[in-house]
């Protein structure tokens, strides 16, 4: 089974975790910029994330046989934060990066009018840098949410099979696929989406347009979630060549309209890599 995460916070995770997602599968991902839990007080914070992102982060997923690629935004949480403004002007230096294959996370968190704003700013943002977008919805009154970022999507012009809206559930899966974007869901320990519901949802609405991310960050979360829905998938009896569209040729679809996916070819042996002195040295 080879498995592409459309959406991980590795910055979040250990080595040990890289190592059991190359044992799972896991060959690729993308990692959105996304609210690090401590709030940050300045832009200039964010240029150093954004390096991390594209210079470090990369290197380290190799050293476990991982390609790494990254979504850059301005996350929904911090849109609302004065401090963190002038991150929209550093974006557009960054979107031009060889590593970035989306503009995101954006969209909403709270429903404000801030959060709208950047949100409509980074949408523009995408356009003009040709690249797909990832669009968080709120984890509150997510169908209101879901809606509201439908309407902004659209009056942003952006090509909406470039969209993918985030973190859905039965709720909000319908009005996301007839909109023409991408569905995409985070499956979770306990909250969000789990594997038995994630394998209900595609065999009610099939596996076009479906990204499933594990979304695993600095809380209560699982970096093999990926693995566990496609043996969920299997176990509900899917054939394999449906596992590999949901778990691998659908985010390759997706974030390859970026022109910069690097997913394909052949992955690095860990066996091979540099784990044993260039990672060690770097540390304590």
């Amino acid at each position: 089974m080879r498995i592409f995460d459309p959406h991980i916070h590795m910055t979040s995770r250990t080595t040990d975790d890289y190592r059991a997602m190359y044992a799972a599968g896991v060959r690729a991902l993308v990692e959105p910029a996304f609210w690090l839990g401590q709030p940050r007080t300045s832009a200039a914070a964010f240029v150093d994330y954004f390096d991390g992102l594209l210079g470090w982060e990369p290197y380290r997923a190799a050293q476990y046989g991982i390609r790494h690629h990254c979504a850059l935004a301005l996350n929904p949480k911090e849109a609302n934060d004065p401090r963190c403004a002038e991150v929209l002007d550093l974006l557009p230096r960054y979107l031009v990066k060889d590593g970035v294959v989306a503009v995101g996370e954006t969209g909403f968190d709270s429903m404000t009018a801030a959060e709208e704003k950047a949100f409509t700013a980074q949408l523009a943002l995408a356009v003009e840098h040709r690249l797909p977008a990832l669009v968080h919805t709120p984890h509150r009154d997510k169908a209101a949410g879901t809606a509201r970022s439908l309407d902004v999507i659209r009056e942003s012009g952006i090509p909406v099979e470039h969209v993918v809206v985030d973190h859905l559930n039965e709720l909000t899966v319908r009005q996301v696929l007839d909109s023409g974007c991408w569905a995409g869901f985070s499956v979770y320990p306990d909250t969000k989406m789990e594997p038995d519901r994630m394998v209900a949802i595609l065999r009610e609405y099939g596996t076009e347009r479906v990204l499933v991310n594990s979304a695993a960050d600095w809380g209560l979360s699982d970096p093999l979630r990926t693995r566990a829905t496609g043996e969920a998938m299997l176990a509900a009896g899917f054939c394999a060549d449906d596992v590999d569209r949901v778990l691998w040729r659908n985010p390759v679809a997706f974030y390859g309209s970026s022109g910069r996916l690097e997913a394909d070819g052949p992955a690095l042996d860990p066996a091979s890599s540099f784990e044993g002195n260039s990672i060690r040295r770097g540390g304590s």
